[in-house]
């Protein structure tokens, strides 16, 4: 049995397509920094490719969130920060290969005018719960 429990659509709200509105959970909390694309060399992966961006900053929240006894499976809030709204479709893309599309944490989607350096598309964040 699961420590997390998902709300897709409290009474009232309408049904998003794209996350949960609502995840409960208990255990220990684990905030992972935003992540970028950079290789474990510190290099950007994907330039102008927003897809092969977004597959190396779930890669890099796989790896922090292993580093602290936990999965994917754990997590219950993403927050995507974009250079362009239109990069969304390749980061839901890629989060479908790393996160179950049937179980999505909370999410929020910003659009931002730049990021910490040219090149970069994409910063994801996540916060998780960890059964103790």
């Amino acid at each position: 049995m699961t420590h997390l429990t998902h709300i897709p659509a409290p009474d009232g709200i309408a049904p998003a397509p794209a996350y949960s509105h609502v995840v409960m959970g208990s255990g220990r909390l684990i905030a992972v920094s935003g992540q970028l694309a950079l290789d474990e060399k510190g290099e950007l992966v994907g330039t102008g490719d927003p897809l092969a961006q977004a597959r190396q900053v779930f890669e890099n929240l796989r790896r922090c969130l292993a580093a602290a006894g936990a999965s994917f499976e754990d997590v219950v809030k993403v927050t995507y920060f974009v250079t362009d709204v239109a990069h969304m479709p390749a980061v839901r893309r890629a989060r479908d290969e790393f996160l179950d599309p049937a179980r999505l944490p909370a999410a929020s989607a910003v659009q931002v005018a730049a990021l910490m350096a040219p090149g970069f598309l994409m910063e994801i964040e996540a916060l998780a719960v960890a059964a103790e």
